[in-house]
C-alpha cells in the first residue's frame, strides 16, 4: 500500500470522494451544480467558491437524498441536514503557545456538556467551559482531554456515536466555540487533547457507506463492519482519517489526540494505520514546531502499542493502562465482579503499580484466555510515562448502572489513599472531571436519539444490567433528567469535605511537580512493599507513599524522616513510626 504525505486541505473548494457514483450534484445555498469527476473517485467544482457560512450538500446520481459532507466541520441543523462551510484558518486564535510534551504531565478528562451547567443550566458549551479553566490551572493540571465533540444526533450524548470525523457538535458551540476554547486554554498554559473515534461511526446520520468503501466486511467489530483500512479503496479511507487528524493538530492547533479503542482498528496491511499516523504526526511536529501527542486506548495490554514505529511498534506516545485502574479500584473498594475478578489483592496492586499490566502473557479469567505481554522496566522504547493511569474515567464511571463515582461508596480517606497511588505513581496520571472535589453528581450514560432508536437503547441498557443481577432502577439514558443529573455543581468545591479533598489533590499535584523522584519515568525506580492486605508503601526513589484503606487503624507503619503531606488522622511516634486512625495516606521521606 503506497503512502504519501497528507496535503493541507483547500477549505475554499468543494470536493468529495464518491467512487461509487457516476455523477455528483452540489447544492450550495439552494443552487444546484453538477460536479466534475477529477480522477480516483473524486468530484470537484473549483469555479464555485466555498464561502465560509455557505450551506451545502451532495446528491449521488439520481438519488432524491441530499447528503452532508463526510468532511464537514459544521452541522448547524443536525447530522441529517446541510453542512456549513468553515475555514479553520479564520477561526484559530493566535497565542504565544509553543506546546509541550504531555508525557508524565497531569491530564484532566472532561465532557463539555456536563462540565458546567451552561448558559441556561441545561448543558455546557465551550464558552461556559472556558469560564472554569482558571480553576484547572489552580488545581495544577497540565492538559485537558475533551471527550468526543464530533456531531451526533440530538443535543446531548457522550460523543462516541458521532458521525462526522471532521466536525464539531453544534450544541457545544461548533468549530468556532472549539477554537475559542483552544485559544483560551493555551493562553493559560493548558494543552488540549481531543478524544477521536476512528473505529466506528454512530448508527444515525452515518452516510459514509453511500459515498464509498469506507467500511469492509473483511473484519467485524462490536459495531458491525470495520472501517476499511486494508481492503480495496482503503488508501483513500486511510487518507480520510489522516486528514481528520491533521485538521485537529495542524489547522485547529490542538496538542494531541486520544484514539478510542484502537484494538478495533482492524488492519492486516504490511504497515498498520496507527504506525502511519504516528509517522505523519512526526512530520506535522516539524511543520508546526510544536510537540504533538497520540494517546491510544487499547485493550490488548501490548507494550508494542507504545513502541516506536521504526522499532516495529505502533508508535503511540502513550496508552491508557486499565489494569492500573482495576488494581487500585478493586483493592480500595473490594469489588470483584466482571473484569475485576483477577484484581483486588495487595499483591496484585503492587504488580500493576510496578509493572503496569497484570495480564502480561498470563491467564485472564474474564477473557478466558492468556492475554497481553510484559512491560519491560528497562526498555529503551518506552517508560512509565508511556502509560496513562487514572482512578476514574468516563468509562469506569459511566458504564456503571447508576453512573456512581468511586467516592460515592468509600470513605474520603480511602479516596485520598487511592488518588495518591495514581497521582504519585510512575505513570502519566489523569483525573476525571469533579473527581478532585468528590463531586456529588454521578456521570451517567445519556443519549438523545430519535424515538425508535432511543427506545432500543433504553431497553438494551435495562436488559444489560438485569442480566448482571442489578435490581435497582437503571437511569433511562434518553431522559433529559439523566443528563442533567450529571452536570457538575461547582459550588460544592467550597463546602466542607469537598474543599478538603480538593486541597489534597492540589497538594499531590504540586508534590509531583516539585519532587524529581515523583515524576521520574523510570519503572525500575518504583517498588511496592505490602505491609498488610490493607496497607501498601509505594516507593518512588527516595520518597514513599503510605496508602491505608482501613476501615480500621494502622498502628505501626513505616518510620518517617519527614512527612511531606498527609490525609487522615496521622500520628508520628518518637522514633518516627507513623500511625493512622483510619483510611488515609501519607507522603513521606522514609527514615534510613
Amino acid at each position: 500500500m503506497s503512502t504519501a504525505p497528507v496535503p493541507a486541505r483547500d477549505y475554499g473548494a468543494f470536493r468529495v470522494w464518491a467512487p461509487h457514483a457516476q455523477q455528483v450534484t452540489l447544492r450550495s445555498d439552494g443552487a444546484e451544480h453538477p460536479m466534475r469527476a477529477v480522477g480516483e473517485g473524486w468530484f470537484a467544482l473549483p469555479e464555485v467558491p466555498a464561502a465560509p457560512g455557505a450551506r451545502y450538500a451532495f446528491r449521488l446520481d439520481d438519488s432524491e437524498l441530499w447528503l452532508p459532507d463526510p468532511r464537514s466541520l459544521s452541522q448547524p441543523d443536525g447530522v441529517h441536514a446541510d453542512s456549513e462551510v468553515v475555514d479553520p484558518a479564520r477561526l484559530r486564535q493566535e497565542t504565544s503557545w509553543k506546546g509541550r510534551s504531555l508525557r508524565g504531565r497531569v491530564l484532566y478528562e472532561l465532557h463539555v456538556g456536563t462540565f458546567t451547567p451552561g448558559p441556561d443550566g441545561r448543558g455546557g458549551t465551550f464558552d461556559s467551559a472556558i469560564e472554569r479553566l482558571d480553576e484547572l490551572v489552580d488545581l495544577g493540571v497540565d492538559a485537558v482531554e475533551l471527550m468526543p465533540v464530533a456531531p451526533f444526533p440530538g443535543d446531548r450524548g457522550w460523543g462516541y456515536d458521532g458521525i462526522g470525523l471532521y466536525g464539531v457538535h453544534a450544541a457545544y458551540g461548533g468549530p468556532q466555540g472549539l477554537a475559542r476554547f483552544v485559544g483560551a486554554a493555551h493562553r493559560r498554559g493548558l494543552a488540549v487533547v481531543l478524544d477521536v473515534v476512528h473505529n466506528h461511526l454512530g448508527p444515525s446520520g452515518n452516510y459514509l457507506g453511500m459515498f464509498g468503501p469506507y467500511f469492509t466486511d473483511r473484519h467485524h467489530t462490536p459495531w458491525g463492519a470495520a472501517i476499511n483500512l486494508d481492503a480495496p479503496g482503503s488508501r483513500q479511507v486511510r487518507d480520510f482519517l489522516l486528514g481528520s487528524a491533521r485538521q485537529w493538530l495542524v489547522e485547529m492547533g490542538l496538542d494531541g489526540l486520544r484514539l478510542d479503542a484502537v484494538h478495533e482498528l482492524r488492519d492486516d496491511s504490511e504497515r498498520h494505520f496507527l504506525a502511519e499516523l504516528a509517522d505523519a504526526v512526526t512530520a506535522w511536529e516539524e511543520e508546526t514546531g510544536r510537540p504533538l501527542t497520540l494517546i491510544a486506548e487499547s485493550d490488548r495490554n501490548q507494550p508494542g502499542t507504545v513502541t516506536p514505529a521504526a522499532r516495529g511498534g505502533l508508535g503511540m506516545d502513550m496508552q491508557w493502562a486499565d489494569d492500573v485502574h482495576h488494581g487500585v479500584h478493586a483493592w480500595i473498594t473490594g469489588e470483584r465482579s466482571g473484569y475485576y475478578a483477577d484484581f483486588g489483592s495487595a499483591e496484585v496492586l503492587a504488580t500493576v503499580l510496578e509493572r503496569i499490566f497484570l495480564h502480561a502473557g498470563t491467564w485472564s479469567s474474564f477473557r478466558r484466555q492468556v492475554w497481553g505481554a510484559p512491560v519491560e522496566p528497562d526498555s529503551a522504547d518506552y517508560d512509565a510515562h508511556s502509560f496513562v493511569t487514572f482512578l476514574q474515567d468516563h468509562d469506569q464511571v459511566g458504564n456503571r448502572a447508576a453512573g456512581d463515582r468511586i467516592h460515592h461508596g468509600i470513605a474520603p480517606g480511602a479516596q485520598a489513599a487511592a488518588s495518591a497511588l495514581i497521582l504519585l505513581g510512575p505513570g502519566t496520571p489523569m483525573l476525571f472531571q469533579g473527581e478532585e472535589w468528590t463531586a456529588s453528581t454521578p456521570f451517567t450514560y445519556f443519549t438523545d436519539h430519535e424515538e425508535e432508536l432511543g427506545a432500543l437503547v433504553s431497553a438494551g441498557r435495562r436488559e444489560e444490567f438485569a442480566a448482571m443481577g442489578w435490581a435497582a432502577q437503571v437511569p433511562d439514558p434518553q431522559l433529559r433528567s439523566t443528563f442533567e443529573s450529571s452536570i457538575l455543581r461547582w459550588q460544592e468545591r467550597e463546602q466542607p469535605g469537598h474543599a478538603a479533598m480538593l486541597q489534597w489533590y492540589r497538594t499531590l499535584i504540586a508534590l509531583r511537580r516539585e519532587q524529581a523522584d515523583l515524576h521520574d519515568p523510570a519503572l525500575a525506580a518504583t517498588a511496592v512493599e505490602v505491609l498488610a492486605e490493607g496497607t501498601v508503601l509505594l516507593r518512588r526513589g527516595g520518597l514513599a507513599v503510605l496508602a491505608h484503606r482501613g476501615p480500621g487503624p494502622l498502628t505501626a507503619g513505616p518510620r518517617a524522616a519527614e512527612v511531606l503531606a498527609s490525609f487522615g488522622e496521622v500520628t508520628c511516634g518518637a522514633d518516627g513510626t507513623l500511625a493512622l486512625a483510619g483510611p488515609g495516606a501519607v507522603v513521606l521521606r522514609p527514615a534510613r
